[in-house]
């Protein structure tokens, strides 16, 4: 992105007046389902079409990959078990939402021969955002001890959306992982322990130092970042300063913009089989 460009999108960004900001702004700053009018009507299309398509694809529901009751993970065998397969990971900052409700991107990437893994992570404030980082490594270690049993055996691209996208950096070096799609991320959470959000999730110093990717040493491994540019000011952002910061240490990846998205309008590009981020998922392979 030029460099104009971001100093725009950064002059937009509350968090550089944080302080001066009262506690309804700095809720503002994060709430997608308020900045986005029609959020209601697009997670109620986005609910019924994971419901009516997780049940007619071929699949493997409700698997448990751990003890709690949330450690269950689906799965979309492709055709041939060398098949890649994306592994993706649910938003809801944290502490809503659930893997069912995302069955509808499976459509994308199995267009082109691809496998696909839905884990579940349990939620604040059940758990901790510590205990939920260390959930999805667990779910990948499942998926590379049992997956070629139910015919999963390829290449892993971990993504993930939202909360899922902070979790995707968190686990980007698990070995089971070839390469990462992050899609509209948070990458720091001290902002976020001065909103609302934090009733449920209690952050500590030690969490806001150690599960925030933007303050933690850069993985190696390929991951493109992708934001919509619609969405709001902090994730943007929150993107084009993680991707930078991988650049600068000589990270390989993409900074993806998609034109005209906002924060849920976003999937459709994961969801559509000529995708933009479809096509992003298949280009990590290369």
């Amino acid at each position: 992105m030029a460099e104009n460009a971001h100093s725009t999108i950064r002059s937009l960004d509350s968090r550089g007046r944080w302080s001066e900001l009262s506690q309804a702004e700095r809720d503002a700053a994060y709430d997608n389902n308020a900045a986005v009018k029609n959020s209601a009507a697009l997670i109620a299309e986005r609910n019924e079409a994971s419901s009516r398509l997780r049940g007619t694809l071929k699949s493997h529901l409700d698997l448990p990959y751990g003890e709690r009751a949330n450690n269950k993970i689906d799965l979309y065998p492709a055709a041939r078990p060398d098949a890649p397969c994306l592994v993706f990971v649910h938003g809801g900052y944290w502490q809503r939402n659930s893997r069912e409700l995302f069955a509808m991107l499976v459509e994308g990437v199995a267009a082109h021969g691809w496998s696909v893994a839905i884990p579940g992570y349990s939620l604040a404030p059940e758990v901790s955002l510590t205990d939920i980082v260390g959930e999805i490594p667990r779910a990948l270690d499942w998926l590379a001890a049992q997956g070629t049993s139910y015919g999963i055996a390829g290449p892993v691209v971990l993504s993930g959306w939202s909360a899922g996208a902070h979790l995707v950096a968190m686990a980007l070096d698990h070995p089971r992982v070839h390469a990462g799609l992050a899609i509209s991320g948070v990458y720091d959470l001290a902002p976020i322990r001065d909103t609302g959000l934090n009733n449920a999730l209690k952050l500590t110093d030690q969490e806001v130092a150690t599960l925030s990717p933007l303050r933690l040493p850069v993985t190696q491994k390929r991951l493109d970042i992708a934001y919509g540019s619609n969405e709001l000011p902090a994730l943007v952002n929150d993107s084009i300063d993680f991707h930078e910061k991988r650049a600068a240490a000589g990270a390989p990846g993409k900074l993806i913009a998609v034109e005209g998205a906002d924060h849920f309008t976003i999937l459709g590009a994961l969801r559509r089989p000529d995708g933009i981020l479809v096509d992003a998922a298949r280009r990590l392979l290369d």
